[in-house]
């Protein structure tokens, strides 16, 4: 008898997981500022389970070279608890990689402002994205000034894991200075020029070094040991064999949960 009630509970636990309903919020304003190209491009999207507190947010930048791109939800971000906040951005070279950064900046100072009211929990925020989107949460995690412009301090964020990021000045900022893509170039714009010991768990997902895109795991590699050097402790570097600088998306999302997965145990 004890074992049929067992079973009985544990199909009306999956019948309750299964019966949770998510609604999209689109194209929510989320910037203050009024020239014409950030009012029609600062817009995000939000993907949120219906009645449910305290989730993890996950901001998701797009890829694209930060020349092109939408905002998205990713599917396999979908029906798992979360809060997932899709934000566009000021494109190159229409915009200056200043306000690129900014615009991306603006969308998590939102994130904190607004994740409650859609069920989610300002202190689980996790800032990723593929490729631009990576890069762009690469440097909102090391150069703290950016969400400092926000009245946010870079290291409340919970998480910060790009998928396949450029840890060097990416290369179609270096093309708007006649800078060919395989002269390597570190400044302010450089992921690993803002190297430090105290930010929040940084998690660096990359495909195959052989099939990516311009050495883009060997930079990440780099970064990985140089925050290491620098005494960061929760850095983490992952290869995903066989996979190419688009391939490596999906299977990047398993290590992107699992480690959201060990916070929440962190946090009980």
């Amino acid at each position: 008898m004890k074992k049929e009630t067992l079973i009985l509970m544990s199909l009306l636990v999956g019948l309750v997981a299964n019966a949770q309903t998510y609604k999209t919020v689109k194209d929510i304003a989320y910037t203050t500022k009024n020239d014409a190209y950030a009012q029609e491009r600062l817009k995000l999207d939000v993907y949120y389970p219906e009645g449910a507190k305290d989730c993890p947010v996950i901001v998701w930048f797009h890829g694209g070279g930060i020349e092109a791109g939408q905002k998205e939800i990713p599917e396999k971000l979908k029906n798992k608890g979360y809060v997932v906040i899709g934000a566009n951005y000021r494109l190159l070279p229409k915009a200056t990689i200043d306000k690129t950064l900014d615009d991306a900046a603006e969308a998590v100072a939102w994130a904190f402002r607004h994740a409650a009211e859609y069920g989610g929990d300002p202190k689980k925020i996790v800032v990723t994205g593929h490729s631009a989107g990576g890069y762009l949460a690469m440097l909102l995690c090391l150069n703290k000034a950016w969400l400092k412009a926000y009245d946010v301090d870079a290291d409340e964020v919970w998480m910060y894991a790009p998928f396949s990021g450029q840890a060097v000045t990416h290369y179609n900022v270096r093309k708007m200075r006649g800078i060919g893509p395989l002269q390597v170039v570190i400044d302010e714009y450089a992921p690993i020029y803002w190297v430090r010991p105290d930010c929040p768990t940084f998690v660096l997902i990359c495909g195959d070094r052989e099939q990516e895109l311009l050495g883009r795991y060997d930079e990440n590699q780099y970064l990985a040991r140089m925050m290491k050097l620098a005494g960061h402790k929760k850095t983490y570097l992952y290869e995903l064999d066989g996979h190419d600088h688009v391939s490596m998306v999906e299977p990047s999302f398993h290590i992107l949960e699992t480690h959201i997965k060990q916070l929440l145990e962190e946090k009980k």
